[in-house]
C-alpha cells in the first residue's frame, strides 16, 4: 500500500509541475504586470522597480526557475527575501541561504497588493461548502433513484429515473443556474424566501454583525449538483441491474433473507464500485468546475474570485486559483483510489 501512495504521488507530483509550466508560460505576454498594477500614470523609475520586483528584467526561463521556486513547498531563501516576501513555513541554514520547507508563495495581486494565497484561502472554503453540499445532494438522491429503477426495473418509475437523468446530463450547469434563479429566486421569490445572489456569511443591516445565512446554499447546490446526480442515476441503475441477476443474489433470496437486506448489505455494496468512482470524481471536478455557477449566485469561492480577476487583467491571483484547483483535484483522485480498495475487497493494489 505504502508503495502504491508513493508512486502515486510520484505521479501527482508530475502532473503538477507540467500544470505549473503551462499556467506560467500561458499568462506570459498578456500585457506589463507594472502598467497593471501602476495603470497609465507611473513614472518610469516606479516601473522599473516594479519589474526588478517582479524579475520581470530577468530571461524567461530564470523567471520560470524563480516562479517555481516561489511556489515550492521546498526551497532556498535569503533572510531578506523570507522577510521581504513574508514566507511561512519552517527554516534552516546559516546566515546567507536558508532551507524552506513553507507554503507555497504565490506573489501579491495587482490590484488589491495582497498576498494571492491569503485570498484564495479566504475563498476556498466556500467552493468546499458549495462542492460537498452538491456532492450529498447529488449522491443521496441519485442513489436512492437509481435502487428504485433497478428495484422497479420496466416499471413508469425505471423509465422517469431514466428520461430525468438524460435531461440532467444535457443541460450545462450555467444555462440550470439561469432558470433554477430565475423561477426560485425571481418568479417564486416570495414564497421561498431564497435569494438570487448571497454568500454563507451575511450582514446584518442594523448591527453590521455577521451571522452564517446557509439558505444561500440551496439554489447554488441544486444547480451543481443536477448533472452528477443523472450520472450517479444512471451508474447505480446499470450497477444494481448486473449484480441483481448475479446467482449470490439469488442464494441470499433462498436463504430467506428480506428483500430490503439483500437489496442493501448485498446487492448495493458490490455496485457500489463505479459509483464510488463517479462521485469521487465529479466532486474534484466540482471544485474545478463552480465558477460560473459561483458568479451567477454571487456566492463568495475560488469561482467567483477567480472571474472576478480575469476581468481586471489580475493574473496571480488567476494562476494561484488554478494551481490550487489542480493540486486538490490531485489529491482528491488519490483518496479515491485508495478509498476502492477499502470499499471494494476484490479491488487489490499491488
Amino acid at each position: 500500500m505504502l508503495q502504491y501512495i508513493l508512486k502515486k504521488i510520484a505521479y501527482a507530483v508530475l502532473v503538477l509541475a507540467g500544470v505549473v509550466a503551462i499556467v506560467f508560460f500561458l499568462f506570459q505576454g498578456f500585457g506589463d504586470p507594472a502598467r497593471l498594477i501602476l495603470g497609465q500614470t507611473g513614472d518610469s523609475v516606479t516601473i522599473q522597480n516594479i519589474r526588478k520586483e517582479l524579475y520581470l528584467d530577468q530571461p524567461k526561463w530564470k523567471q520560470f526557475l524563480l516562479y517555481v521556486r516561489d511556489i515550492s513547498p521546498v526551497s532556498l531563501h535569503t533572510r531578506d527575501e523570507i522577510a521581504e516576501k513574508k514566507l511561512k513555513g519552517i527554516f534552516f541554514g546559516g546566515n546567507t541561504k536558508q532551507l524552506a520547507i513553507k507554503l507555497p508563495y504565490l506573489r501579491h495581486s495587482y490590484q488589491s497588493k495582497r498576498d494571492v494565497l491569503e485570498i484564495l484561502m479566504e475563498a476556498l472554503p466556500g467552493t468546499l461548502l458549495l462542492a460537498i453540499a452538491a456532492m450529498l445532494f447529488a449522491t443521496i438522491v441519485g442513489i436512492g433513484l437509481g435502487i428504485l429503477a433497478a428495484v422497479k426495473h420496466n416499471t413508469w418509475m425505471d423509465t422517469s429515473a431514466v428520461f430525468g437523468s438524460v435531461l440532467g446530463i444535457s443541460a450545462p450547469s450555467f444555462f440550470m443556474g439561469i432558470l433554477i434563479a430565475y423561477f426560485f429566486a425571481i418568479a417564486l421569490g416570495p414564497y421561498t424566501g431564497l435569494n438570487l445572489t448571497g454568500s454563507y456569511f451575511e450582514y446584518d443591516d442594523y448591527t453590521g454583525e455577521r451571522y452564517l445565512s446557509l439558505k444561500n446554499l440551496i439554489l447554488p447546490a441544486l444547480t451543481l449538483g443536477i448533472r452528477p446526480l443523472a450520472i450517479i442515476t444512471q451508474l447505480t441503475r446499470s450497477a444494481m441491474l448486473d449484480v441483481l441477476n448475479q446467482d449470490y443474489i439469488r442464494t441470499a433470496y433462498a436463504k430467506g433473507l428480506s428483500k430490503v437486506k439483500v437489496i442493501f448489505k448485498h446487492a448495493l455494496r458490490n455496485a457500489l464500485n463505479p459509483v464510488l468512482t463517479a462521485i469521487t470524481g465529479w466532486f474534484a471536478e466540482l471544485l474545478a468546475g463552480a465558477f460560473f455557477v459561483e458568479y451567477i449566485f454571487g456566492w463568495k469561492g475560488v469561482g467567483k474570485i477567480t472571474v472576478d480577476a480575469l476581468d481586471k487583467l489580475d493574473f496571480p491571483v488567476v494562476m494561484g486559483s488554478v494551481l490550487i484547483t489542480a493540486s486538490l483535484f490531485v489529491l482528491i483522485n488519490i483518496l479515491a483510489d485508495i478509498l476502492y480498495g477499502i470499499v471494494d475487497p476484490r479491488v487489490k493494489i499491488s
